[in-house]
């Protein structure tokens, strides 16, 4: 839209505004004064719209709900130059002739089809670095907790097993370690994530290993093939993007070349992980466990064992909600 005669730079609309306001705390309002730049004031009005004084047209929009189906975002972005999304699928296919711009409010671009918007002349963008260091703290907090049992004893107390409390001979049921000189092995781990993790895992006195099509040795880790990672790892970090080359990239066969006291610490993408394959491995002692901060669906199924299985840190995506 050309800017003049009091009309915003651009209308937008927030499809999913719940996923990223999930404290009641964020403020829409650098969005809208960036969309009226040259424009009148806006005056509030109903119905989570921000309008132009003297125009019709809604500067900014937002819907409180967190996955509306692909049907409700076309619906939703009718009218609009720009839709703001946050880990929802989105078919641009579907999209009216008025989106000019998807911005996935997030790191990825899993949930869109980016060809198929250029093909429509849609431009896609994300935030890759708005989440780096609160990611990278919880890839710690989970090789920390995992390293002293921290969950399962917490565990037991829930249950009233208290032997851990009483002359430490409980204490033998846990695997507990110190962090240093331990392995951890980053797959995919070269971009913003990893290379802080690898930074507060070398603070840690631990061993860093770096697999990526990408990656050289630097003074922060080792490049090594996938197979090296996997097999010389003591925790295996999932850092790289969902594309059609990593979906189920850590599956039954590469589980199998890992050391069976490796834990697998995802804070990636889900899919990356074959959940199936990773179940079955927990199950039969294949490895030690694993701390999932996202999972192939999300929430997972109600019936999913991935809920009550002992070795699992399961948390609810939640490595960006700090900020």
């Amino acid at each position: 839209m050309t800017p003049g005669a009091g009309r915003p730079l651009a209308r937008a609309c927030v499809v999913n505004a719940r996923r990223l306001n999930f404290d009641n705390a964020l403020c829409f309002d650098g969005v809208i004064d960036a969309l009226r730049a040259g424009a009148a004031p806006v005056l509030p009005s109903s119905g989570g719209a921000h309008r132009v004084q003297g125009d019709d047209d809604a500067v900014l929009k937002h819907y409180d709900d967190a996955s509306p189906s692909t049907d409700a975002i076309a619906e939703r972005a009718k009218g609009f130059d720009v839709i703001i999304t946050k880990e929802v699928p989105v078919d641009v296919e579907r999209l009216p002739s008025s989106v000019k711009l998807v911005c996935e409010a997030g790191t990825g671009y899993n949930n869109i089809d980016v060809a198929k918007a250029a093909a429509r002349g849609i431009t896609v963008c994300n935030v890759p670095t708005y989440s780096s260091s609160a990611v990278a703290q919880l890839v710690i907090t989970f090789v920390l907790s995992l390293s002293v049992g921290l969950v399962e004893q917490h565990r037991a107390l829930g249950r009233g097993d208290r032997s851990h409390f009483i002359g430490f001979e409980g204490l033998a049921k846990y695997s507990m370690c110190e962090t240093e000189q331990k392995v951890i092995g980053l797959v995919g781990g070269t971009g913003a994530i990893g290379q802080q993790v690898a930074r507060l895992a070398n603070a840690l006195g631990m061993k860093v290993l770096v697999w990526s099509r990408s990656a050289t040795t630097t003074d922060e880790w080792d490049a090594v093939s996938l197979d090296e990672l996997l097999s010389r790892s003591d925790f295996v970090s999932i850092h790289c993007p969902l594309n059609e080359h990593t979906r189920g990239l850590i599956d039954a066969s590469a589980m199998a070349k890992m050391k069976p006291t490796a834990r697998i610490i995802n804070t990636a993408r889900g899919a990356v992980i074959n959940e199936s394959d990773l179940i079955h491995a927990l199950q039969n002692n294949i490895i030690a466990g694993a701390a999932l901060d996202v999972q192939e669906r999300e929430p997972p199924q109600e019936d999913s064992p991935l809920y009550t299985m002992p070795q699992v840190y399961l948390t609810p995506h939640i490595g960006w909600k700090r900020l």
